[in-house]
């Protein structure tokens, strides 16, 4: 089963917590037990697993990726979004998670996050759920 959700971003660089709407997604497949894959079709989005519980830590996520990848750097790719694409490069596309008992296999303080480095857009992501 392949589910389409669409992400709107805001903000030219935000990390979206869409753990609940993978949850949603998984408790309306009926899946009990199995493995969730969240993907992201595009090239300047990512998805990543951390911590939802302190606000602080996705404000300091963001802030040290664009230390790390500054947007002005003498890239030469001519849309001028090299940073975006350095970033969902670095943090990823896809992330695997177990369920058991209809529920994501998630940390206490883990939440699944879309990342935008090249917004705001209408973004996609893609769940596959296996039993």
């Amino acid at each position: 089963m392949l589910i389409k959700l669409d992400v709107i971003t805001k903000q030219h660089t935000e990390m979206q917590d869409i753990t609940r709407l993978i949850q949603k997604t998984v408790s309306d497949s009926g899946v009990k037990d199995g493995i969730c894959t969240v993907f992201v079709p595009h090239t300047t989005a990512a998805v990543t697993i951390n911590e939802n519980a302190d606000p602080d830590v996705v404000k300091d996520f963001t802030k040290e990726i664009n230390k790390i990848v500054p947007w002005e750097d003498g890239y030469l790719h001519m849309e001028g979004n090299s940073a975006a694409h350095l970033k969902s490069s670095m943090i990823g596309f896809s992330e695997q998670i177990i369920i058991d008992n209809g529920r994501l296999v998630l940390g206490t303080w883990q939440g699944i996050y879309f990342c935008e480095y090249d917004g705001p857009r209408h973004r996609k992501v893609y769940i596959k759920i296996l039993q």
